[in-house]
């Protein structure tokens, strides 16, 4: 199958970007056999990053694989942020973390003295484990999942919690809403229930002056701000044009 073949089925499939899907599908098939099941599949709705077995994110390709969330490219925007508020040599934790995309972006931008990440889903904290081979990675709900040794010592919490309404999750492109674990995805009736959860748990975990970071939406960042606020920390909104993403970070006191 050549080339314009390719950029056919994909276009005719509804892939916006169908050149360069197409030159990444070619580069991952060792055969045209596998190059036709590589383009079905994509045709399908399975999502790109999943067949090809990893995503870029933050100038790193991340390792991703089925029944996993994979990282947008506006969620940099959240590690841009971490890095411009964290100390040297800090603490981090990659809360929710998925693949590990945050996580390891961050430790690219400035080696952490200490890395851990959390995830519920099984699939994720493996996918993780690849790509956070220094950090301390572990399974569980939130908190739950981490050792009370790090209790009070974090500087950098990143949390990409899911926030999209529950609603809303039906309008979701299909590669994410069918081919995404749904506890990534659906943030509850506002879409903050999770974000609620971080908040409450946050300055107990935080060292003096740490900070707790999430993504949100521009309708939410006012909701975000005063759900850290009522958790004691100081609150920021941060903007990114560019990436049309919206980060919330709250810093816990200084002592």
């Amino acid at each position: 199958m050549d080339t314009s073949t390719v950029v056919a089925r994909l276009r005719a499939a509804g892939c916006v970007f169908a050149e360069d899907e197409a030159d990444l599908l070619i580069d991952a098939a060792a055969s045209p056999a596998e190059l036709d099941a590589l383009v079905a599949r994509r045709v399908a709705g399975l999502p790109l990053e999943h067949l090809l077995g990893w995503a870029e994110f933050h100038g790193l390709r991340i390792a991703v694989r089925p029944g996993v969330f994979v990282p947008r490219h506006r969620t940099e925007f959240l590690v841009d942020v971490a890095v411009s508020l964290a100390p040297p040599d800090p603490v981090v934790l990659d809360l929710c973390c998925g693949s590990g995309a945050l996580g390891a972006a961050f430790t690219a931008a400035r080696r952490p003295r200490e890395l851990h990440a959390a995830d519920v889903e099984p699939a994720a904290v493996e996918c993780a484990r690849v790509n956070l081979p220094d950090a301390r990675v572990h399974l569980g709900d939130l908190y739950d999942a981490l050792p009370s040794s790090l209790r009070g010592r974090v500087d950098v919490l990143l949390a990409n919690v899911p926030y999209v309404p529950t609603e809303a999750v039906a309008t979701m492109p299909p590669e994410a809403r069918l081919h995404e674990p749904r506890v990534a995805l659906d943030g509850g009736a506002d879409g903050l229930d999770l974000a609620r959860r971080v908040a409450a748990g946050a300055p107990h975990w935080l060292a003096p002056s740490g900070s707790v970071l999430v993504e949100t939406s521009e309708r939410q960042a006012p909701a975000m701000r005063g759900i850290f606020t009522a958790a004691g920390l100081a609150a920021r909104v941060h903007h990114s044009g560019e990436l049309d993403a919206i980060v919330v970070s709250g810093t816990a006191p200084a002592s």
